[in-house]
């Protein structure tokens, strides 16, 4: 149904290529266009390959109003609306151009989560390589059936949203023809604590919707990221800002350019380390290959001695015969003098 390796823009996504790892720039701009372009900046010089946008406005992803259903309750942003809090962190739409041909210039793929059909339009017109679907999006089958018309690579966050939830957007992707997607685990609380981090669910995603998973993560640190990697998550988007001094709408469990420098090497650091399965001797260990048990002559021995438990031995190094072999050579013959210290042939036995 999905492939389980694409590309984007020449970057390949999935099986057998190192994570992707995705700067998710989020409200951390501040409000402040330059600040954008300078946390664009950072993620290119910390070795980021991709950077992602989220586009909206406060009116096209919520209503204006204070009732009760649309404030935040709990954790980073309790007793906020959520206009408000959209307010604060929306990137305008006017933004986008110069933010996408900043990152384009510093080699970045850029992207963006688009939260209606206008924004969805605005990113088409930029020639986005890919879209995301942002967890709480993931019920807007309609939005979904806009993004698939772009025929572009669909990252899926699976925030908030059960089996039946995540397997009906799917439905809409594969029904469109789109072929290229990557579920993205991922626990809408903000931020996770790591003993919610469920990163079972990785390999969870891929086997059972039969698609390539990476992993959203809104954990402190990077201990969760990195703990992905050998469960097979090819994207791993992290929320990033300048300074968490800055006390940017997200930047509480955003990662400091630094940080995001170290992620992006300890990621590629791991996914070298998995390698391929090892079913036979690496060449690394070609020197040890010499030090495998084998029958050694254990004293010296002359023409007709029999051997006995204290004449051979099964010791370091090999070039004798097989340990499995003692069984077999206890009690025969040796056909010359053989000093100790000699690998034990068949030619050496009646």
């Amino acid at each position: 149904m999905f492939n389980r390796t694409f590309n984007i823009e020449g970057r390949m996504i999935g099986d057998g290529a190192p994570p992707l790892v995705v700067a998710e720039i989020s409200g951390n701009h501040g409000g402040s266009l330059e600040n954008a372009l300078d946390l664009i900046t950072a993620c290119a010089d910390a070795g980021a390959e991709a950077v992602k946008f989220q586009t909206y406005t406060p009116d096209t992803i919520t209503l204006k109003s204070d009732a009760p259903a649309f404030c935040v309750q709990g954790k980073l942003w309790s007793g906020r609306t959520l206009h408000e809090l959209y307010q604060e962190a929306h990137t305008p739409f006017e933004w986008h151009e110069a933010l996408f041909s900043h990152a384009r210039a510093l080699g970045l793929i850029a992207f963006s989560a688009p939260f209606d059909e206008t924004a969805v339009d605005l990113l088409v017109g930029l020639h986005a390589p890919a879209y995301k679907i942002a967890s709480c999006e993931l019920p807007d089958v309609g939005l979904i059936a806009k993004v698939a018309k772009t025929g572009k690579p669909v990252m899926v966050s699976t925030g908030a949203a059960d089996d039946a939830e995540l397997a009906e957007g799917l439905a809409v992707l594969s029904g469109a023809g789109v072929r290229d997607v990557c579920v993205l685990h991922c626990v809408s609380s903000y931020p996770t604590a790591l003993e919610d981090a469920s990163l079972s669910s990785i390999p969870y995603i891929r086997e059972k919707h039969a698609v390539s998973a990476g992993f959203s993560d809104h954990t402190l640190g990077l201990s969760a990221a990195l703990a992905s990697v050998p469960l097979g998550a090819c994207v791993i988007e992290k929320h990033v800002c300048l300074s968490r001094e800055d006390g940017t709408v997200d930047s509480a469990f955003s990662l400091q350019p630094d940080e995001l420098k170290a992620l992006v090497a300890q990621t590629r650091q791991i996914f070298s380390m998995m390698g391929k399965p090892k079913t036979a001797p690496l060449e690394a260990e070609k020197e040890s290959l010499r030090f495998k048990r084998s029958l050694y002559i254990a004293k010296d021995l002359k023409k007709g001695d029999r051997l006995d438990a204290a004449s051979v031995r099964s010791v370091r190094p090999a070039g004798g015969l097989h340990p499995r072999h003692l069984p077999e050579v206890l009690g025969r013959e040796i056909t010359r003098d053989v000093p100790q210290g000699s690998p034990l042939g068949w030619d050496m036995l009646d």
